[in-house]
């Protein structure tokens, strides 16, 4: 029994990509469909580094980090793949706790000027 796959315009539906985000994913070699003529194709493989990427992107990773990290298993196994894993959560998760804080302190501010400013008027 042939894996199933998924056409170009399949593809884009599944993730809710445009068909420039798809054609540019493969462009920095996120991903390699099969090519039948102008016809691509993506199989389990391609479909699953897919869901990794749209993952990675909702935890707000660089796509460079992710291309570099879907090659780690290719190249050096799974292992390696979830020590650098680890890494990169890591770093991740600091920069998104940087950033809660500072919004954290850009709401107070905010909420102070109003109320300050809504007192000013009785």
């Amino acid at each position: 029994m042939t894996e199933p796959r998924l056409s170009f315009k399949e593809m884009c539906a599944k993730y809710d990509v445009t068909p420039r985000t798809l054609r540019y994913y493969e462009y920095i070699e996120l991903l390699s469909p099969e090519r039948i003529g102008r016809s691509r194709f993506y199989g389990a493989k391609e479909l699953a580094r897919m869901t990794l990427v749209m993952r990675g992107r909702k935890f707000g990773f660089p796509l460079e980090d992710i291309r570099q990290w879907l090659m780690i298993r290719e190249h050096e196994g799974d292992e390696a793949q979830m020590k650098t894993w680890l890494e990169l959560a890591d770093r991740q998760l600091g920069e998104l706790e940087d950033q809660r804080n500072q919004l954290d302190e850009t709401l107070a501010e905010l909420k102070e000027m109003r109320d300050a400013t809504a007192k000013t008027l009785g």
